[in-house]
């Protein structure tokens, strides 16, 4: 046991509670039966129309979670994966492989990961069609999911029925404190990620045990000697066992992996039902925002810009960047930012910034050279012509440098920020946006716009999940 922390409770006073839910979570026998019916149909499909289109199609094959049976009742998607020749280019693979997916999916859409894939309807599930190279060494792929099938055939010879409920229990603890999924938005763990964990571990709660002890940054070695690529600042490292240079959970943020961690810590603790109960991000409006800054007598800004037409897979990583550049560039001008939020709309996108007071003094004090440097000649003469901003000054500072007080030309942080905006690192797509307009507001001024809640509740709800009420 752990120096200071108290014993775990009784297993019976979790095995009752996690019973329940993994009742709760599997799916019903009907759903199983359907789905069963619907991976041999799509695949059967696949082959039928492949061959009526003329495409090189060399197989199709259903993975993830619903080849595997760890989804939940309540959601479940269906990967489809069409593999073509490792030497068909990769313009013609996107060509084949999207109009082979129209043929097989009822009202396609086509949607964007590496490259574009389709989803769509079949069988009264939802459907990603996404075509790929088959390839023999998944340490090589050529596209990001040449891997799945590998994957698939992984867990599939390792994972019991036992261990099949135990990764469904796991994965409705992480989607009820806001971890669950490896997008960019969420940035927590992906099934795949989930699925190796509780077979590393032997279960649900000796998954939880290993996270409470994890000391960040964590490597859980898959294949011992492995060396996945790892960047810096990266929390978690597990080798893909199919790839051992790949880094399975490079998804995962430093906030959500300690967010975990203080999960499975007081989950331990104290088991209740609040770990499995799954609320709805928390959405703010203006009027409770503007209150709730009365009581925090803090001053928040926020700017708005046009979504550019790219799924949120590329959007948030560049939001985020853009919020990071954002609070960076306030604290060096002495703004002392609080927090940070960003959220995508189907229109246009909203970065937020609280800052612990929005104007700046009026002085400004400048450190000159040290008395007896040549350039305090030059130092001076600035300073004491008639045109200089000058408040005080000039003096000799008590480190015997010179020192003048200026007045500043702007003060209020949305000015200051506004004049700095188009040459802060925002993102590749989200700079050109900026344009002559675009301007950093009070939140009395921001225009109401669908995402804006969701940032609100992100910078000023802030909670623990488990905790709530």
């Amino acid at each position: 046991m752990r120096t200071g922390a108290r014993a775990d409770p009784p297993e019976a006073d979790a095995s009752a509670l996690e019973a329940r839910i993994r009742q709760e979570v599997t799916p019903r026998p009907e759903t199983l039966r359907r789905l069963a019916d619907v991976r041999e149909r799509l695949v059967e499909r696949a082959r039928s129309e492949a061959a009526a289109l003329g495409v090189p199609l060399r197989r199709g094959i259903v993975a993830g979670s619903a080849a595997r049976e760890t989804f939940l009742e309540d959601r479940v998607d269906v990967d489809l994966f069409l593999l073509f020749p490792p030497d068909l280019p990769r313009e013609a693979l996107e060509r084949d492989g999207l109009a082979l997916a129209a043929r097989i999916v009822e009202s396609p859409e086509t949607r964007y990961a590496e490259h574009p894939y389709l989803r769509g309807k079949f069988g009264g599930f939802t459907i990603d069609a996404v075509p790929g190279y088959e390839v023999t060494d998944p340490a090589h792929p050529i596209s990001a999911v040449d891997r799945t099938p590998f994957h698939q055939a992984y867990l599939a010879a390792r994972e019991t029925p036992a261990l099949v409920a135990e990764i469904r229990l796991t994965k409705r603890f992480l989607r009820a404190i806001g971890v669950y999924g490896s997008e960019a938005k969420t940035q927590g763990l992906s099934g795949y990620l989930v699925e190796l964990l509780v077979l590393q571990y032997g279960g649900f709660r000796g998954l939880l045990r290993a996270i409470r002890d994890w000391r960040p940054p964590v490597r859980v070695l898959v294949n011992p000697g492995s060396q996945p690529r790892t960047p810096p600042g990266i929390p978690l490292i597990l080798d893909d066992p199919v790839d051992p240079h790949r880094n399975v959970a490079s998804a995962l943020s430093v906030q959500n992996l300690a967010l975990l961690q203080l999960a499975a810590q007081e989950y331990l603790q104290r088991p209740t039902q609040a770990f499995f109960t799954l609320h709805p991000p928390t959405h703010l409006s203006l009027r409770d925002a503007r209150q709730r800054l009365r009581e925090r007598a803090t001053h928040v800004i926020g700017l708005q810009l046009r979504r550019p037409p790219l799924v949120d897979d590329i959007v948030y990583p560049q939001l985020y960047k853009a919020e990071r550049a954002i609070s960076e560039e306030a604290e060096r001008m002495g703004f002392r930012p609080i927090g940070t939020s960003a959220a995508a709309g189907s229109e246009s996108l909203v970065i937020l910034l609280e800052v612990e007071h929005g104007i700046l003094p009026a002085v400004r004090p400048h450190r000159g050279p040290p008395v007896g440097l040549d350039r305090v000649g030059s130092f001076l003469e600035k300073w004491e012509d008639p045109s200089a901003p000058r408040l005080q000054g000039p003096y000799v500072r008590a480190d015997g440098s010179l020192g003048v007080d200026s007045r500043r030309a702007l003060r209020g942080v949305e000015e200051l920020l506004s004049e700095a905006l188009p040459r802060l690192p925002l993102g590749k797509d989200l700079l050109p946006l900026v344009g002559e307009q675009s301007r950093f507001l009070p939140l009395e001024s921001l225009p109401e716009a669908e995402e804006l809640p969701l940032a609100l509740g992100e910078l000023l709800g802030k909670k623990l999940p488990w905790r709530e009420g």
